[in-house]
């Protein structure tokens, strides 16, 4: 991710009860920035600075992503640790180069194939849960798409900050998105948030109150802080371990592909319907190979069930990390599938609904956790299953504390 600093002064001081105040300046060029967003990313901190370009905020001691941001400007994403910057920092705001404002002026068409795409981002974004229903994109024509067709890749481009309002859990959430792509199945962004509550009467705030504890209880950033606290199986988690091989009843790809060739090259009729499980001939056995193509690349092998929490995780230095090997699957028993995800897919029918299963497939190891529960590097996991199917409608800030 690419970062530009801005110069901006930072001062550590007063702690009070494990809490720090941090104030600074932001300036564009020499000059003071009035009104820029000053943040703890994912979180509920946050304000904006005064006519001078000054900000105050009130922190909790330890290590934060501090973001800046300012619109027409490179957002800025500092590590601050309240342990070691004492003495005051000082950059500079850095202008947005001119290449997406062109893409955005010269070539977004809110036409059919726009509003297509962004109801793709909507569902990827947002997601198709109970709480998406009420999730609203505020200001959607700050969106641009650009389609690959040939690789199947869509890529959405955000001009200003995407503002949201979420109605079932009670909050307003600027969201400054700094990549989001659909590669054909898989999807990837990351962003910045920051999280406001919504004004609401008594009866909204209980209601938003049960929400957000719904929201939070089976997640994965639930499921973390239960490995952090070891109390991961009293908090309704069972954790298995699962290898992943491929399928040997599947051919190869060398194979389908010669098999495709053979058939393309052969001029007769072609019944691919038709049963042969003993080939008289070359197009008998491409048949063969190519009635299998739908096959599962991959085959899953529990082979440890109800691991223990000292097989997942350790500390090592005052660092978080997770040890298991291969893959996890991890079912939430003291909730069921909602309704929307026996459904999600095409031709899926309706059946009982079964306790919440995830699947954390690592991408790249080591897998490090901040004291938060958070991955530190979000994308060094894909997630399957439940975790898969919510998206950020169902994503909480970080200093949300669950209160039963």
């Amino acid at each position: 991710m690419k970062h530009q600093f801005l110069w901006f002064f930072l001062l550590i001081s007063n702690c009070i009860i494990g809490q720090t105040i941090i104030t600074g300046t932001v300036f564009e060029k020499n000059n003071p920035l009035e009104g820029a967003a000053v943040y703890l990313n994912n979180t509920m901190v946050g304000t904006t600075t005064n006519a001078k370009g000054v900000f105050s905020l009130k922190v909790k001691e330890g290590k934060h992503e501090l973001i800046i941001s300012f619109l027409g400007y490179k957002t800025i994403n500092y590590n601050l640790n309240t342990s070691t910057h004492k003495k005051p920092l000082s950059f500079t705001l850095v202008e947005e180069e001119n290449t997406l404002n062109e893409i955005f002026i010269g070539k977004t068409k809110y036409d059919d194939e726009w509003k297509y795409n962004l109801n793709n981002f909507k569902r990827e974004f947002i997601g198709q849960t109970t709480l998406a229903e009420n999730c609203k994109i505020l200001n959607p024509k700050a969106l641009h798409f650009e389609f690959d067709a040939k690789n199947n890749i869509l890529t959405a481009f955000a001009r200003k900050p995407l503002q949201i309002k979420h109605k079932d859990l009670g909050y307003k959430i600027t969201y400054d998105l700094e990549s989001f792509i659909i590669n054909k199945k898989y999807v990837t962004y990351l962003g910045y948030s920051r999280y406001e509550n919504l004004k609401g009467s008594k009866r909204k705030q209980r209601k938003w109150k049960e929400n957000r504890l719904k929201a939070y209880n089976g997640s994965s950033i639930h499921f973390y802080q239960s490995l952090l606290k070891g109390t991961s199986y009293e908090d309704g988690f069972i954790i298995n371990l699962f290898k992943r091989v491929p399928n040997p009843e599947r051919p190869s790809e060398e194979e389908i592909k010669k098999a495709r060739e053979l058939v393309k090259l052969n001029r007769t009729v072609i019944n691919f319907s038709a049963k042969n499980e003993k080939p008289k001939s070359a197009i008998d056995s491409a048949l063969l190979v190519l009635r299998k193509v739908r096959l599962p690349k991959f085959i899953d092998y529990l082979y440890e069930s109800k691991a223990p929490i000292n097989k997942i995780i350790t500390k090592e230095n005052g660092v978080y990390k997770l040890i298991f090997e291969n893959n996890l699957s991890v079912v939430y028993t003291k909730e069921l599938e909602e309704k929307g995800f026996i459904l999600r897919n095409a031709f899926s029918k309706i059946r009982k609904a079964l306790p919440q299963t995830s699947s954390i497939i690592p991408v790249k190891k080591p897998l490090h956790l901040d004291k938060n529960g958070l991955l530190i590097n979000p994308l060094a996991v894909f997630y399957e299953g439940y975790w898969s199917y919510e998206k950020f409608a169902n994503t909480l800030p970080l200093d949300y504390v669950p209160l039963k």
